[in-house]
């Protein structure tokens, strides 16, 4: 457990999962953040007022995060902490182990979400990983539980096949690649969407569109970004190793895109990846 309190600064809104919890729409992702920045850049973002880290066993620094989450002074019930399973860790018991070893790296007995990092159709060990996870989820050792990466096919075998669907999905999405038939099936089906790679790794700010924009509301074109997700209703987690910037992307609660504003962005739209295709591996 940690201890005591910090006055926040960012006031991220919580949505509602189906299984009853809510999370913090707007996190920070630990992807490629060097392990040795990673708890002074987690307990800053705490500081500042995030409530959400996002991190996974791949990024080899669940021990950092946690590092930082007891440096932060919060009680660890005011800290909503998001990891994943491997790959290689994918099956039944291989997951139930590889759980243990994140959770024992971020000192924690429970994580508020635990994911599937990508389906790996071509293993066919997601489904026994999804029951590991209900495992998991029934012991109370991971609040709620969801995937990452996952199609529509993917997710209707995890429904055929257990009888319940994750809460939770995070895919790549970003204006050039908004997957709006995906998000549209998670609304319908009670799953909340988070996006990684938001700004598509930096790839669309020097869009003219968002610069106009970004001049329209005295804001940055990542934070126009920013808050295109949010108003999308989606989770999303913004990352940099930069925690100026970290607090500059949390700026964003103090105004909404109007409909002209989104269908402006919706012409950026190319259906361009940054990373692989889930359904290829």
């Amino acid at each position: 457990m940690f201890a005591g309190t910090v006055d926040a600064m960012i006031s991220a809104p919580r949505l509602s999962l189906a299984d009853g919890s809510t999370i913090p729409q707007l996190g920070v992702g630990t992807y490629k953040v060097p392990a040795e920045t990673t708890a002074g850049l987690v307990e800053g973002a705490l500081a500042a007022g995030y409530r959400h880290i996002d991190t996974a066993a791949l990024y080899g620094n669940e021990a950092e995060v946690g590092a930082g989450l007891r440096a932060s002074g919060l009680d660890r019930d005011e800290v909503f902490v998001t990891t994943k399973v491997w790959n290689d860790d994918q099956g039944f018991d291989e997951t139930l182990r590889a759980f243990d070893t994140s959770a024992a790296a971020l000192g924690l007995d429970r994580v508020d979400l635990y994911l599937i990092h990508w389906p790996i159709p071509s293993a066919d060990r997601y489904v026994d990983t999804w029951r590991a996870l209900l495992r998991l989820q029934q012991e109370g050792r991971a609040t709620s539980i969801g995937v990452s990466n996952f199609s529509v096919p993917h997710l209707e075998r995890l429904r055929d096949e257990t009888g319940v669907l994750p809460v939770v999905n995070q895919v790549e999405l970003h204006p050039r690649f908004p997957q709006d038939d995906l998000v549209a099936w998670h609304e319908a089906n009670g799953i909340v969407t988070e996006a990684w790679a938001p700004l598509a790794r930096g790839g669309l700010l020097d869009e003219p569109v968002l610069a106009t924009l970004a001049d329209k509301y005295g804001k940055t074109p990542a934070q126009v970004v920013i808050r295109w997700h949010l108003d999308r209703g989606l989770v999303v987690f913004p990352k940099s190793v930069s925690l100026d910037r970290i607090r500059e992307n949390g700026d964003v609660f103090d105004f909404t895109l109007d409909a002209d504003d989104h269908a402006e962005i919706a012409g950026l739209e190319t259906g361009e990846r940054t990373g692989r295709d889930p359904d290829l591996d």
